[in-house]
């Protein structure tokens, strides 16, 4: 049960149910523990096997693939306690590093807000919407008054969802 829900947690899962559930493909794109054994020596200790699709994670983005895995599941109050002890990186997705992510001041330059705190929110789910689901939600959220939407730390410009599409 603790490794199916951290699994989720860094993946399609959030902590309430929202209407753009219906609009994703939540089994697709979810962190699946496979793999479950007890720790040698200790009582109620295990460690879990966890791994996602590569579809999760933006394409040369250390940050991206970070937060996603641990981003979350570390404050998760299902958990007692939580440790990563391994993480194995795909060949294929290592050759997709380039440099690194511009910063902040490019976001307040394309939104032309600068002075004052902006007002936004995140989209949830913060995985598995279409480019098209994705972008009605955030047309509403703009629609009803907000400066911009933050994409969850999960999503940054996937093969299922790439942010121009968006």
């Amino acid at each position: 049960e603790a490794g199916a829900a951290v699994a989720a947690e860094s993946s399609t899962g959030t902590w309430t149910t929202v209407w753009t559930d219906g609009l994703t493909s939540l089994d697709r794109y979810k962190g699946r523990c496979y793999h479950i054994e007890p720790v040698p020596g200790e009582e109620d200790q295990f460690i879990a096997y966890v791994a996602y699709p590569l579809d999760l994670f933006e394409e040369g983005s250390v940050t991206n693939m970070l937060t996603s895995i641990v981003g979350n599941v570390f404050g998760f109050k299902a958990l007692r306690a939580l440790r990563l002890e391994d993480l194995r990186i795909p060949t294929a997705y290592i050759k997709t590093f380039q440099g690194p992510p511009h910063g902040i001041q490019v976001e307040r330059d394309k939104l032309n807000k600068y002075g004052r705190p902006l007002l936004g929110c995140t989209i949830k789910p913060k995985l598995g919407l279409s480019a098209k689901n994705y972008g009605r939600a955030v047309y509403e959220c703009l629609r009803g008054g907000l400066d911009f939407t933050k994409d969850d730390e999960n999503v940054n410009s996937q093969p299922f969802m790439r942010w121009r599409d968006r």
